[in-house]
């Protein structure tokens, strides 16, 4: 590669020689070749230029290259020969050499910017009508009006002219995508003209100068081009066709624009290129609304809709949603906030981006729409999507920076974006008492990103909106670690009140009750700044608020923080005597002994803050012993020692020190009070007393309250520090006649068991108590009369203890679970020379923990040597041989490790379930279940997070074994916390990822613990409510039926369970309860919404019921029976659609019905007990699940299994309590199932069945007559098998023979029939027969197929009870279902009959008017078929006959 330098050589040879370099075939030679000649050119630019056209002129065969050089070097043209040879070199091949032609072209536009009159003489010269030109004359034409605006556009009119007619003529693709190119580019050239007009060499230039030839062009672009299959060659022309819109004359694009806009969207279904589109729609919208378009509002909701889905596809937020919110503001809002109810993942976070660049791109329209707005985020907020949440924090950012914090409701926002810092930097959770655990795990990457934006928030919004609001943040503990960005934030505020002396700076807590107390806050910020690096570094920004908050904790810390906070901040690592100095030097300034003493109290009541991180707890009681030292009223002294020790957690060491140190340093200043209090705490009913201080060395304790001793510890280590911090004068004096006596007195020692924590805490004290006399005796004389006895008990305890060094085990071994959890997977390492090393490191581990036990040096633990055998094991190769070895590893670390480093391991093996080392991961998952089998149950309180970790772990394991082993963990942790377990992974997000359902399928792999989990379930979706009657938008009135969380849950849950084939005996054994649970649940679910909560992203596609969700429970349903081994009951369902049709609210009666069908034809056994327990849900509330039921037991009795299995009568009272139902469906299918009996069991058919019919056709709450035609139906089916006498007085029925709905006038004419048989010499239905002739005749011509067979069958069998022969034999003979009628005839004849007939029964009985009279009204019903042609015919006809016999007669 040439490294050339020209520092100013301009000789010739020099140049040559850079131009001959310039073929050299190294790109990176050639870079370097032309910024050297550009240097000389600049110096010499006609002599450069000069030598470049005659080297191209002399060496024709390397012209690209110099070309590519020249138009570098074309800042002062030297001749026109420069433009001459680059336009000879563009246009010498006819074809298109891009590298070659665009070269020569990059130097026409070099050169036209400067002289563009030379550069369009030459270019217009090649640019001739009727011809078509060189590709890159025309590219270089739209490249010079690109550069070049003011040049260029003066020449357009004319070029737009020439160009029309190529366009009609050109063919090839190249050469269409060249001219729509330039087409685009010159119309963009003439709006920023026109837009310039100030600066344009001639300003009398419109757009109306252009409108023609641009319409011209356009036409033959839209209708031609556009339809190209050429993907580039589309977008090319709807790029040029958006740049075109704004030039075209405003009534053709008026009219142009109901095809333009529609054809434009489709573009993006076309091409997978959608910005150019977008581009394009843009300049489209923006020019129908510059002309004022009344077109674009009937185009706004399809629009809508579209460019919507194209920014959920993309999810981001394209220019074109301005023309619409500029346009259409309200339906653009209502539409973005109608979809953001959307709960799908892509498609909220869609509506949230375009709601973004609306705040951010239309603020003066977006003003009135704030509240709105507002309202409608809150939902998005509780989005369990971290996408989603992302999006949520960018639409947060853009509201805080247009004023939307300020409204009702923008504090809401502030805690989303705090609660959301506050997240752990690890997915793994912080280990109760372990907050400096530092596990492996990613930071959260928007974690960063909300710090950020919480930090940029007061720049973004009013101060008022956050000072001092944010400092409510500062004191739970949920948000530790959002601290840093807090501190930051309020820091910046407070300044900036500061220095613009707003009154507001200075804080008056008292007006403003929702903030912390300014004790607990000063308390807080000191708790931080004594651990700086916690909590991402809070400490410095904590010590900077202090400074901030000054006058308003108290106006005289102000100048003690000033001068001793800043020397804090360059040595935060020191030492924490330093805080406490400073809190003991801001007491003192402020010198107000009610506000010390307020301050001791109300950081006694947040001590419980801190139980989660006992380092930061044992400092806040150092803390209240200083502020205790400057409090001078002694009941407050009294009573806040007397909280402390009552409170504290005796049993940590951490806290135990902190306490004894807190009451040592009150003592300080209040030596008689404290040791008052010490005494009247030992004299509590906790404790019992001794008879001899150093008996406590000696004696054994059969005490089976741990916690007493623990106390005792405390109380003794309390004396110790009293003694060392009690002023030098006093103590001397308290140490035998207080301190000594008041251990040995009030501490009972006759108990048959000493802890080592007791007997360390005395130790510790005497060494405490000898430190103080040690520094006592140096002013004054004294003699320590007890040395000798506390020397011999000392020698005493240390003969007893196996330990060199008793105080040191004062000190845990705090990291030892993090080191095995790291070690112990390396134990079945690829590699030997690994597995030993860490199996020698664990070995060593365990003895390095003995020590700090208090065992000796050369004591041996035989479970721990045992390690040395496990050793040997782990030489073999096999897998199997070193999990097995794993496991006992596990057992023999499970022995010796202390609880709290227990969970530390467990964490430490979740991480090594992903160990790259397949073996590794094997190995973790085995000791991680070793572990929680063997010491699992004391760690109730950690199962949530664990199920947490397993979860996520679960997401990036790739290992099978791994993943069964998994399962197997949280088997284990189910077996010792149900409840727990259960009540965590029903609390998991809906619906439940594909980790989630591997959870539940495991619990399913024990069938003792699945069958107690249905139960759990069971019993709880009984008495839970199944769905809640919610506002289904802020924007649509009405209530709409919302399914609650926990029963969906258990219903999912449930159908995961199931899928496990080892739940099978469970299944079959809770059967009928999990059958009758399922069924009544499917009924709750149908028409039933997804909660709103719910992520349906997340739904799988078979499980997407168009925002229904009664699918989870047919599943189940589903997987019930297939467990049950039901497959006979499964095989009709599936054939005949039972399934689709449970989930469809119309067909759903008909599903269940289906499922009864199959139930009772293949699962006979099974139905007591089910209808059993379905019974009482008769009588629930909810409508849903009372038809559900009753639709099944409805067709139950269709079958004779009910009498075989002696459920009838079961069923029976059941439809008969239901007849009364408030619910017309319950009692339309009570009807159904009362009839179903005569066909199910014709034996057992009740009388009073026919009350029931009769009830039910006097109906008069049955909008659509559906019950009355179940009664019809019934009482067809139920009078086959009653006698005469139960049915007589039953003939007078109320026949529906008129009414319009086609299957109840076929039913009720059919019911007719079937009374006939009782009707047989009755005259009552004699009369009714002939009352209903004359419409049954003319039923005969009715629409309906149906009915006129029905008529048919009615007549048939009546016809004996009209009372003539001849007409009975002419009923027989020609009403036949199934053979055809001429009705015209049949009426003729039959007219005459009864004419005949009729008036020689009537001479006995009526006279002539009385017939007529009875018969005609039937005529004149208002029935729909009666006004068709075909009726009112024979209607005359009959009519007529009548007549005409009568006057014959």
């Amino acid at each position: 590669m040439w490294l050339i330098s020209v520092p100013m050589l301009h000789n010739s040879e020099v140049s040559l020689s850079l131009l001959d370099a310039a073929n050299d075939r190294d790109p990176l030679v050639q870079e370097q070749v032309r910024k050297s000649i550009l240097t000389l050119g600049k110096q010499q630019p006609d002599k450069i230029l000069s030598m470049c056209q005659d080297y191209l002129v002399k060496h024709p065969k390397v012209r690209q290259s110099t070309l590519s050089l020249s138009k570098h070097s074309t800042g002062q043209p030297h001749t026109s020969g420069i433009i001459s040879l680059a336009s000879d070199e563009m246009t010498r091949s006819k074809d298109v050499i891009p590298d070659w032609q665009q070269a020569a072209s990059d130097i026409l536009v070099a050169v036209g910017n400067k002289h563009i009159n030379d550069i369009m003489e030459e270019i217009l010269s090649k640019f001739q009508p009727g011809v078509l030109p060189h590709f890159f004359v025309v590219q270089t034409l739209a490249s010079l009006s690109e550069s070049n605006v003011y040049g260029m556009v003066p020449f357009l009119s004319a070029i737009l002219g020439t160009m029309l007619p190529m366009l009609s003529i050109s063919k090839q693709d190249n050469m269409k995508f060249v001219f729509s190119s330039a087409l685009a580019r010159f119309s963009e050239s003439i709006m920023e003209y026109l837009a310039n007009l100030d600066k344009a060499p001639d300003p009398t230039v419109r757009k109306d100068t252009f409108s023609s030839e641009i319409y011209a062009a356009y036409d033959i672009l839209f209708s031609s081009w556009l339809q190209s299959r050429e993907p580039k060659l589309r977008l090319t022309v709807a790029e040029a066709l958006g740049s075109m819109s704004h030039l075209m004359p405003h009534d053709k694009l008026e009219e142009q624009l109901p095809k333009l806009i529609p054809t434009t969207v489709s573009l993006y279904k076309k091409n997978n290129e959608h910005y150019i589109i977008s581009k394009s729609l843009c300049q489209i919208l923006d020019a129908s609304v510059n002309m004022g378009s009344r077109v674009l509002e009937t185009q706004t909701d399809s629009l809508l809709l579209t460019l919507h889905q194209e920014v959920t596809a993309l999810i981001s937020s394209p220019p074109h949603c301005r023309t619409p919110a500029n346009t259409f503001p309200d339906r653009l809002i209502v539409f973005v906030l109608q979809k953001l109810e959307n709960n799908n993942e892509r498609n909220r976070m869609g509506s949230l981006a375009v709601l973004r660049h609306l705040i951010n791109s239309s603020t003066s329209m977006m003003e009135t729409k704030k509240s709105l707005i507002l309202a409608s985020i809150r939902q998005p907020l509780l989005d369990q999507s971290n996408k989603v949440k992302k999006m949520v924090v960018q639409v947060i950012s853009a509201m805080a920076h247009h004023g939307y914090l300020e409204l009702e409701g923008g504090d809401l926002l502030v805690k989303f974006i705090v609660q959301h810092c506050a997240l752990h930097d690890t997915l793994a959770p912080c280990v109760a008492g372990f907050p400096y655990i530092m596990c492996p795990y990613a930071a959260p990457t928007h974690t960063r990103t909300l710090t950020l934006i919480l930090l940029s928030l007061p720049c973004l919004s009013d101060s008022q909106v956050l000072w001092p609001s944010l400092l409510c943040y500062l004191t739970p503990a949920q948000y530790s670690n959002a601290t840093t960005p807090l501190c930051r934030s309020l820091v910046l505020l407070g300044n900036k009140k500061k220095s613009a002396q707003e009154p507001s700076y200075v804080i008056n807590f008292s007006e403003k009750a929702s903030l912390p107390s300014p004790y607990v806050l000063m308390v807080r910020l000191l708790v931080n700044a004594a651990f700086p690096f916690w909590g991402r570094g809070r400490g410095a920004p904590s010590l900077r608020l202090l400074t901030v908050l000054a006058p308003s904790i108290h106006p005289n810390t102000q100048k003690v923080w000033e001068s001793e906070i800043p020397p804090l901040l360059s040595y935060l690592e020191g030492e924490v005597a330093f805080f406490f100095i400073l809190l003991s030097k801001t007491l003192v300034a402020i010198s107000d002994d009610k506000w010390s003493c307020q301050l001791s109290a109300e950081s006694t009541q947040y001590l419980p803050t801190y139980n989660s991180s006992l380092e930061e707890k044992s400092f806040l009681y150092k803390c209240i012993g200083v502020t205790l030292q400057q409090c001078r009223s002694k009941d407050v002294v009294r009573k806040q020692l007397q909280e402390v020790l009552i409170t504290a957690r005796h049993s940590d060491t951490i806290e135990r020190t902190g306490v004894a140190m807190g009451i040592g340093l009150c003592a300080s200043s209040h030596l008689d009070d404290t040791l008052a209090k010490l005494e009247d705490f030992g004299k509590s009913d906790a404790f019992k007393k001794a008879s001899g201080i150093f008996g406590l060395l000696k004696v054994s304790s059969s005490c089976n309250d741990v916690d007493i001793e623990k106390m005792k510890s405390t109380l003794i280590l309390c004396y110790g520090y009293v003694a060392l911090n009690a002023p030098g004068d006093k103590i001397l004096a308290r140490i035998d006649s207080d301190i000594l006596r008041c251990i040995s007195k009030h501490f009972n020692t006759k108990v048959g068991f000493l802890d080592l924590t007791m007997k360390l805490s005395l130790i510790q004290s005497v060494g405490l108590i000898a430190r103080a006399i040690g520094t006592c005796v140096t002013r004054q004389s004294y003699l320590f009369s007890r040395k000798m006895e506390l020397l011999g008990a000392m020698l005493v305890h240390n003969r007893s203890v196996p330990s060199t060094n008793i105080l040191e085990n004062m000190v845990t071994f705090h990291n030892l679970g993090a080191l095995l959890g790291r070690l112990s997977p390396r134990c079945t390492d690829s590699s030997p020379l690994v597995r030993r090393a860490a199996i020698d490191c664990i070995y060593t581990l365990l003895y390095i923990q003995l020590r700090y036990d208090g065992f000796a040096l050369d004591y041996k633990d035989e479970s721990v040597e045992s390690l040395i055998t496990l050793r040997e094991k782990l030489n073999s190769p096999d897998p199997t041989v070193l999990y097995t070895t794993c496991s006992g590893l596990t057992k023999i670390i499970s022995k010796r490790l202390p609880q709290q480093q227990l969970i530390t391991l467990i964490f430490m093996l979740f991480e090594g379930l992903v160990d790259p080392q397949a073996n590794c991961s094997r190995a973790s998952s085995v000791m991680l279940n070793t572990l929680l089998k063997n010491r699992g149950a004391g760690l109730q309180d950690l199962v949530p997070e664990m199920l947490e970790v397993l979860h996520i772990r679960l997401q990036v394991i790739s290992e099978e074994q791994v993943k069964v082993a998994v399962a197997q963990s949280v088997l284990i942790l189910a077996t010792q916390h149900l409840q727990t377990v259960v009540n965590t992974l029903i609390a998991y997000p809906l619906p439940f990822d594909s980790w989630s359902c591997e959870m539940w399928i495991a619990l399913g792999a024990d069938s003792t613990l699945a069958s107690q989990i249905m139960e759990i379930m069971m019993e709880k979706l009984a008495v839970m409510a199944p769905y809640a009657d919610k506002k289904e938008s802020m924007l649509r009135p009405g209530m709409s039926k919302f399914a609650t969380g926990p029963p969906l849950a258990m219903t999912c849950a449930l159908r995961e369970i199931m899928l496990n084939g080892q739940s099978a005996d469970a299944v079959v054994a809770l059967f009928p309860r999990l059958f009758s649970t399922l069924l009544v649940r499917l009924g709750s679910s149908v028409g039933v919404q997804v909660p709103k909560d719910i992520n349906s992203n997340s739904i799988g596609p078979e499980r997407k019921q168009s925002g229904k969700f009664p699918s989870v429970a047919v599943e189940a349903l589903r997987i019930l029976l297939a467990r049950a081994q039901l497959e006979e009951v499964l095989k009709p369902l599936d054939s005949e659609g039972a399934w689709e049709k449970m989930q469809d609210p119309k067909k759903h009666m008909d599903g269940v019905t289906l499922l009864a069908r199959a139930m009772a034809k293949h699962a006979g056994p099974r139905l007591p007990t089910i209808v059993e327990n379905l019974c009482p849900s008769l009588n629930n509330i909810y409508e849903c699940q009372r038809i559900t039921v009753i639709a099944f037991f409805s067709e139950l009795l269709n079958h004779h299994v009910v009498t075989e299995l002696m459920m009838m009568d079961m069923l029976m009272n059941s439809m008969m309590e239901r007849i009364s139902d408030q619910c017309s469906t319950v009692r339309m299918l009570a009807i159904r199932g009362l009839g179903n009996i005569a066909v199910g069991s014709p034996e057992k058919v009740p009388s009073k069945l026919l009350y029931a019919m009769s009830s039910g056709m006097e109906e008069k709450d049955d909008p659509g007559k559906r019950i009355t035609l179940e009664a019809m139906s019934g009482l067809s089916k139920v009078l086959l098998y009653l006698d005469k006498k139960n049915v007589i007085m039953f003939l007078i029925v109320v026949i529906l023979i008129l009414q319009e709905n086609d299957e109840i006038r076929c039913t009720s004419i059919m019911l007719l029939g079937n009374l006939s048989k009782f009707g047989s010499g009755e005259p009552v239905f004699k009369d009714q027969i002939h009352n209903v002739l004359v419409s049954l005749l003319l039923h005969l011509n009715d629409p309906s197929p149906q009915v006129v067979k029905a008529s048919k069958y009615a007549m048939r069998v009546c016809a004996p009870v009209v009372g003539s022969e001849q007409i009975a034999t002419m009923f027989q003979n020609h009403l036949h279902e199934d053979k055809g009628l001429h009705y015209g005839e049949f009426v003729n004849d039959l007219t005459k009959y009864i004419v005949s007939d009729g008036l020689k029964r009537l001479g006995r009985a009526h006279n002539d008017a009385n017939l007529l009279g009875e018969t005609l009204p039937h005529f004149f019903t208002p029935n729909r078929f009666k006004t068709s042609p075909a009726c009112t015919s024979p209607e005359y006809l009959l009519r007529s006959q009548i007549s005409r016999s009568l006057d014959l007669h």
